[in-house]
């Protein structure tokens, strides 16, 4: 399973990064995808990367405040959150997109597990 980490308590406007990695499993061979969820809530697609690093947005809304990138060396994927804003508050998660590009679906992402918290309050 996929683990995300990096997440915390951030004021409004602040910024974060958060990791996604897989102990013995290679990110680097399949597209990544995250996605987040608040409480009630619906998933939420964010961006996915594909194995030659093109990124995909989920929706519109936020592709401008959020970018996703990888690190083959380290075997991570990255997504920087910036501009936090209370609505983002939510636990973040990272999965690999089961038809093996980035299809721009969040049903179709797998093998996600634990989550990282972003909660954003002033």
């Amino acid at each position: 399973q996929l683990v995300a980490s990096g997440g915390g308590l951030v004021q409004p406007g602040e910024s974060l990064t958060l990791a996604c990695t897989a102990p013995g499993f290679a990110l680097d061979n399949y597209p990544i995808g995250w996605f987040r969820q608040a409480p009630g809530k619906e998933r939420e697609g964010i961006l996915c990367i594909s194995v030659g690093e093109r990124t995909t947005a989920y929706s519109d809304a936020l592709k401008g405040r959020f970018t996703i990138s990888r690190d083959y060396v380290e075997n991570m994927v990255y997504l920087n959150l910036t501009n936090l804003r209370d609505e983002d508050t939510a636990s973040y998660y990272c999965g690999v997109d089961n038809t093996l590009h980035c299809s721009g679906s969040v049903l179709r992402l797998v093998y996600w597990g634990q989550g990282t918290q972003v909660t954003v309050a002033s």
